[in-house]
């Protein structure tokens, strides 16, 4: 057999097979026929009366196949041959290609008939006496018409205008052409005109194509091979004319909505587009326009489907065409230049294209509730949805909404990675002033969402990082201005140096974001090192995104971006203005974290070429003159510089002895200090600055004890600044605040070096008498007492001097800075004065007398200082905690001071602000009643001001404020302040009579205090639980009559409607004690109190170490002045309960190990007894402490009583004071405020401590009706359906012993009854336990009454529920009806209502109320009245 031919074979295989074919002689697959048209004649027609063709034709027919073709309808509609989804592979068979999508051979393979080309004219050359044809040039030929679509060349489209020209003259008259018929029958109902069908009435509307009856569109006869063939076609159309006239209107909807589906969309498109080709055919329709449109286009059977259903999407799509005709209609007036015909290319005006020169629409706002896109200026401000600018502007060049101007967020992305270079800056630009209002709050109210948070996730950080590394300078100073506004807040570096000579002002919080990822829980025997490498591990090994998602600078510390900083700073050499910006970009990162100080420093060449480019000893002297344009920093003096070094000593002590040492900042300071700013070679302010910085510099060395060896040096110069304060008076110059700042600089340098002098003798004496066995001596400072004890009467007579100044508003708010660091000076001074060994106490108290007579007492008698005790709740943070709260564009991975903008006046660090000055004065008093005891009654008046008491009062009701990095810095000195004013208040406590008014008040600004104490200030916390917690002195109820007042309450409420009781125990014999009488013993405990908790904290003592050398002003003992991270509050808020907590972790934490504790500690009693003697006193004399720590935390930790240790709960003192408590808890506004099902605070999970509450009662309960109500309490309607669910489903054993009393238990059983239970489960197991026995009156009385209550509801619930709930109540009350236990059976069917007083607990019917009777009746198909058992009376 022969084979078929394959791809890929070439000619000489072809020709190989064909001679194989020829020399077989085998009979070909097709033969050749001679066959008339079917067209030409009807069926049985003769080849003789048809007229014969001028040439015949080649037919190929195939064998075995019908000559027509099959219906249509079962074949799928063929697919076009240039669909894109036809996608062919170079091994594919073409016969299996073709089998694939021709279903059927014919739709291939019909009849091959050859084109007949006889009747086309053939046009010989026209002779002429030329030896060749006559030329002619395009411009001699209009070309006016253009035939077909498409693009053709010029000299095409001449030839076709001649040619068109030559018919034209030929062809006779358009009027000789058409026939008019006066009459014609009606395609169409004639008597429908209103109601007739859009889709026709539309198309006849539009053009008149389509009831055309002259002669068809698509059919022209070409082809048909005879001389007749327009006859032909014209024969054609008028029989699909007598076709439609027989059909109804509805059959040819039918007909067209077949081939519709039918045919291949591209092929009703094709004929669509043929349909407008024959520009005669166009000229007849126009003519007809102005006819009654009378037939519809004539046209073969097959196709009118086709023509109808063009028409009909045509007719679909016409709104949206006009609605596209409306949006673009330019004609030739609209264009700006009108094209000429000599032009090349412009003969045919392409209006579409010509679109984008319009003019652009006015943009308007669009009335929809879905929000337009943000679009921005060039200054990066917001531009309205509705804002008409020019376009000369250069804000309209984007493609998307070309109306409106500014440019998207997306748009600047994307022309930031532009590959021109002016684009790329143009961009960053934009952006980062963007970011910069953005920071300001400018878009809080206009924009959804936060837009630093967008470019943040969009990845605008590293988009900032990748411009840095570009070669080109523009793109880098902008990137730089970028990332500058990004971290930097100009406004928060202002208000820390603000702070800086505050009061414990130079200790900062660091810039660590709190909302960091959250880690993994720690295993318990790693310790704080350990923990702290593991995490630095972590933060290793993730990539570069993930750690800047959580934390900005630490990410871009993994980037490798002091590298990069140093390189544009040593190398690039930028202006100015990018030197600035790189230098606060470094101070943020400096300010960070200690670590990030360490990378700083570690980092090659970068503090060098900062000190020597930035912090030269000499420069050019032109620099100072006026008007001087600065071209570039280098060489030059900076205080920006000078400010990043100082933020960098302020890292750790070791940073700052390597700048001093190895960077030689020494000789700067002593180079920038010992000159006036006057004589620097620098502009006026910018030397003040400079000159400030440099002693802020030395203030933070000599924090650290260093920098003391060039007090002797520079001494002449300090005094010199000492004599010269009291000229800052009467200065008047623009510069005055600034000189203020570096005066205070200056006593703050001095407060510290006093500080480090203080303790030289101490040091001296160690060191002389240290042992061998010591660790390491601490050498002593270069500065002796003598050498600073000359200061005093300096800043004593400046101050005394500035303080005649208070009255006047505007010069006190001027030099109130100063005017505070002189009062802390004073208090520093004498504290370490009264320990110096070679001072004669008599002589320091003798000048304690004097200051306090000449200065302070004066001082307090003002009305000045009486406006400033006033001003304390308008400027706190704790009674406005909006003052300290987040901006609205603030990040959680980018910390700030949300100082941008500022802060108004009246607030803790506004110009108007009391806090800093009073702060000041209250500690310089501490310090004088610390000294002189003697003294402590002449500052009484001090705790008597009325605007102290409404801030105390108001401070401590207040919530407990969220920890925030825009807030723990404000509070901070918020705390100061109240601490110092509990301190002076503990000393009059035990001097002054009448100081008892104020116990209870500072008792409670004590206690709130405890709860809100940052970390770094655990010396406060520790001074406030030694001295004030646990003092009686602040509890005077416990002298007043306290106890007996507890009883006589309890007495009254006996009286009432209240339930009080108390639970028994378990035990064999455990007296009843009254509250009055527990409290009495709780207020005797009270230093055995204090000693236990003190004990319990023990754990913070590394801290509280750190914190004292700090508050102490131990400055050789201090390693950082970056104090610890604020994640929140030292201690927790529920700090009462930490023994019990602590106690219970232990033994949890045990357990969890596999290991089981043998021996509890020996005093677990007695620490559990203090614990909760401790708050007893708190819930009775100082309810609103606890009112913080929801009800439902309390009882979680009085179970841990329970929990820990097996039989804790039956000792007598613990077993009373858990009664007590548990009766305070159990009073009706408890109860309200309980609620188990939401989140509780240090608890992972209520439902698992509630089943290990189960477990533990399973196993050593031993029925204790206390256990058993803690045990009972969360099964209480209003909760969780699973609490009650795992006692009655899986710890059914507890109820044979949860024996409460009704008369013993403290809760009123309506909680548990209503609403009606409706879980069908849970009554499922009521009645289970209920038939079985496993729940009965004598053994569980309370959940007896509780099951007995709702199984009765629900079995004589008649309400419409689901059917299975409806079958579940119905099968539940026959079987009650058949229950054996008559008791049971009464109980359940004749339950009236609860009945406290009863011994059931409730009440019961003495015969079924009628509705019930007859419901039971219908349930059980029975007659029971007579029946019916009768109730015992």
């Amino acid at each position: 057999m022969l084979s078929r031919p394959k791809p890929g074979e070439s000619e000489a295989d072809l020709l190989h097979f064909q001679n194989q074919f020829l020399a077989a002689r085998a009979s070909p697959a097709v033969k050749i026929v001679k066959k008339a048209d079917k067209r030409k004649g009807k069926e049985g027609s003769t080849d003789a009366e048809r007229p014969p063709l001028q040439d015949s034709k080649d037919v190929v027919m195939l064998d075995g196949f019908p000559d027509t073709l099959p219906p249509l309808t079962p074949a799928p509609p063929k697919k076009s041959k240039i669909k894109s989804a036809n996608v062919h592979f170079e091994d594919e068979d073409p016969e299996e290609r073709l089998e694939s999508h021709d279903r059927h051979i014919t739709a291939v393979f019909s009849k091959i008939i050859e084109r007949d080309t006889s009747a086309i004219a053939v046009t010989m050359p026209v002779p002429t006496g030329d030896p060749f044809p006559r030329t002619f040039h395009r411009s001699e030929i209009k070309s006016e018409v253009q035939l077909g679509a498409g693009r053709k060349s010029i000299f095409a489209q001449k030839m076709a205008a001649k040619r068109t020209a030559e018919k034209a003259a030929t062809a006779p008259s358009a009027a000789e052409c058409v026939q008019v018929k006066s009459a014609a029958p009606d395609a169409l109902d004639p008597g429908r005109s209103v109601e007739e069908p859009p889709l026709l009435s539309s198309r006849r509307d539009k053009d008149g194509d389509f009831l055309t009856s002259q002669r068809p569109c698509l059919i022209t006869g070409e082809g048909l091979g005879s001389q007749k063939s327009e006859q032909e076609a014209q024969a054609i159309h008028k029989e699909n004319l007598e076709k439609l006239q027989s059909m109804s209107e509805e059959e040819i909807l039918q007909e067209q909505a077949k081939l519709l589906a039918q045919l291949d969309p591209s092929l009703v498109a094709f004929l669509k587009s043929q349909r407008g080709n024959n520009e005669g055919q166009k000229k007849e329709l126009k003519m007809e326009l102005n006819r009654p449109e009378e037939f519809m286009e004539s046209l073969p059977v097959a196709q009118h489907g086709v023509r109808s259903s063009l028409s009909m999407q045509e007719s679909g799509l016409e709104p949206v065409r006009k609605e596209e005709n409306m949006k673009v209609e330019i004609t030739d007036d609209d264009l700006p230049v009108k094209p000429r015909k000599e032009w090349i290319h412009m003969d045919n005006v392409e209006f579409e294209k010509l679109e984008w020169m319009k003019d652009l629409p006015s943009p308007r706002q669009k009335k929809t509730k879905k929000g337009m896109q943000a679009r921005f200026s060039l200054k990066g401000e917001l531009i309205p949805a509705d804002a008409d600018l020019p376009t000369h502007l250069g804000l309209h060049h984007h493609g998307e909404e070309a109306e409106r101007a500014g440019y998207s967020l997306q748009e600047l992305f994307h022309l930031s990675r532009s590959q021109v270079t002016q684009q790329r800056t143009l961009a960053l630009q934009v952006l980062g002033r963007i970011v910069q209002r953005a920071r300001a709050g400018e878009f809080a109210s206009s924009l959804k969402g936060s837009v630093l948070r967008l470019l943040l996730d969009a990845g605008f950080l590293f988009l900032l990082r990748f411009s840095l590394d570009d070669a080109v300078d523009n793109v880098m100073a902008a990137s730089v201005g970028a990332l500058r506004a990004l971290l930097v807040s100009l406004d928060d570096e202002k208000y820390l140096d603000w702070t800086f000579s505050w009061y414990q002002g130079m200790a900062a919080f660091p810039f660590v974001p709190n909302n960091e990822e959250e880690e993994e829980e720690e295993e318990e025997e790693l310790n704080g090192t350990e923990k702290s490498q593991d995490k630095k591990l972590k933060d290793e090994n993730k990539p570069d995104p993930d750690v800047a998602r959580y934390d900005v600078v630490k990410g871009l510390l993994k980037t490798r971006i002091q590298h990069r900083l140093r390189y544009i700073l040593e190398v690039v050499r930028p202006v100015p203005t990018v030197v600035l910006d790189i230098l606060h970009i470094l101070i943020h990162i400096a300010r960070h974290s200690s670590e990030a100080c360490s990378q700083l420093l570690d980092c090659p060449r970068l503090i060098e070429t900062i000190v020597r480019e930035f912090l030269p000893t000499q420069w050019d002297p032109k620099v100072a003159e006026p008007g001087f344009l600065l071209t570039s920093l280098h060489g030059v003096a900076c205080a920006s510089a000078m400010k990043f070094i100082r933020v960098l000593a302020s890292g750790g002590r070791n940073a700052t002895a390597r700048l001093l040492n190895k960077f030689e900042m020494k000789s700067r300071l002593s180079r920038f200090i010992a000159e006036d700013p006057v004589d620097l070679l620098l502009p006026r302010e910018e030397a003040i600055r400079l000159s400030t910085e440099a002693f802020r510099l030395w203030a933070v060395a000599a924090g650290y004890g260093q920098a003391c060896d060039l007090y002797s040096d520079l001494y002449p110069v300090l005094v010199r600044i000492l004599q010269s304060l009291p000229e800052l008076l009467s200065r008047k110059s623009p510069v005055v605040e600034l000189s203020v700042q570096r005066a205070a600089a200056v006593v703050t340098l001095l407060t510290h070096v006093t500080q480090t002098a203080g303790y030289t003798a101490e040091l001296q004496a160690k060191l002389s008498s240290n042992n061998s066995e010591d660790s390491e001596p601490i050498p002593p400072p270069p500065v002796a007492w003598n050498q600073v004890s000359g200061l005093q009467p300096f800043l004593e007579t400046s101050l005394k001097k500035i303080l005649q100044e208070i009255s006047q508003i505007e010069a006190w708010q001027t030099l109130q800075p100063l005017t505070t660091t002189c009062v802390i000076f004073l208090g520093v001074y004498y504290s370490a004065y009264s320990q110096q060994p070679s001072v004669n106490p008599i002589d320091c108290l003798e000048e304690l007398e004097r200051l306090t007579s000449e200065v302070l007492q004066p001082l307090l008698s003002q009305p000045a200082i009486d406006s400033m005790w006033d001003l304390l709740r308008p400027c706190s943070a704790l009674c406005n905690p909006l003052s300290c709260s987040p901006a609205p564009e603030s990040v959680v991975s980018i910390a700030s001071l949300s100082c941008t903008g500022g802060k108004p006046p009246l607030s803790l660090v506004g110009s108007k602000s009391p806090f800093p000055f009073l702060t000041a004065l209250l500690f310089l008093i501490n310090n004088i009643t610390h000294i002189h005891k003697g003294l402590t009654s002449k500052y009484s008046s001090v705790l008597g001001f009325r605007g102290l008491k409404n801030y105390l009062h108001q401070s401590w009701q207040t919530g407990l404020p969220s920890v925030t990095s825009s807030s723990a810095w404000i509070l901070r000195h918020e705390y100061h302040l109240q601490y110092f004013v509990l301190a002076l208040a503990r000393r009059m406590a035990g001097t002054c009579p009448d100081y008892t008014q104020h116990a209870s008040l500072h008792h409670c600004v004590a206690m709130a205090l405890l709860s809100r104490l940052l970390p770094g200030s655990e010396h406060l916390a520790h001074e406030v639980l030694l001295d004030l917690a646990f003092n009686p002195e602040f509890l005077p109820e416990g002298k007043a009559g306290g106890p007996e007042a507890a009883d006589f309450s309890d007495i009254l409420h006996l009286g009432t409607s209240a339930k009080l009781a108390q639970p028994g125990s378990a035990a064999a014999f455990v007296p009843k004690v009254t509250r009055g009488a527990l409290l009495r013993e709780s207020y005797q405990n009270l230093p055995s109190i204090r000693s236990c908790y003190l004990s319990h904290f023990a754990h913070l003592q590394p801290a509280l170490i750190r914190s004292q050398a700090s508050y102490q002003g131990r400055n050789y003992l201090i390693q950082s002045m970056l104090l610890p991270e604020a994640k929140g509050p030292i201690l927790p808020s529920d700090w009462p309960f930490f023994p019990l907590i602590s106690l219970y972790n232990k033994v949890t934490n045990a357990e969890t190990r596999g290991t089981i504790l043998n021996s509890l500690p020996r005093d677990l009693i007695n620490t559990v007894t203090l614990n909760l003697q401790w708050v007893l006193l708190l819930e009775t004399w100082r309810s609103k402490i606890l009112q913080s720590i929801p009800t439902a935390a309390k009882l979680a930790r009085l179970m841990c009583v329970f929990l820990t240790g097996s039989d804790l709960f039956l000792e007598a003192p613990i077993h009373r004071y858990t009664a007590a408590l548990l009766s305070v808890y159990c009073q009706p506004k408890a109860l309200d405020s309980l609620n188990l099902d939401a989140p509780l605070p240090g608890l992972a999970s209520f439902h698992d401590l509630y089943i290990s509450l189960l477990e533990q009662f399973e196993g050593v309960s031993f029925g204790d009706p206390l256990f058993g109500v803690f045990v009972l309490l969360p099964l209480q309607k209003c909760f969780s359906v699973h609490l009650r669910l795992s006692v009655f489903g899986e710890h059914t054993n507890v109820l044979r012993a949860l024996g409460v009393p009704l008369q013993q238990f403290p809760v009123p059983l309506e909680r548990y009854t209503s609403p009606p239970e409706d879980n069908l489960n849970l009554l499922r197991l009521y009645f289970r336990t209920l038939v079985t026995g496993a729940l009965r009156h004598t053994w569980c009385p309370v959940l007896y009454v509780v099951a007995v209550a709702h199984v009765n509801s629900f079995i004589f619930s008649q309400e419409s529920t689901a059917q299975e709930t409806d079958a579940a109540r119905k099968s539940m009350l026959r079987k009650t009806w058949l229950l054996v236990d008559e008791n049971l059976k009464k109980h359940l069917l004749y339950y009236r209502l609860l009945n406290a007083e009863s011994p059931l607990g409730f009440d019961l019917y003495e015969q079924l109320p009628p509705m019930r009777l007859k419901y039971l009746q219908i349930v059980t198909q029975k007659e029971i009245m007579e029946n019916a058992p009768a109730v015992d009376s």
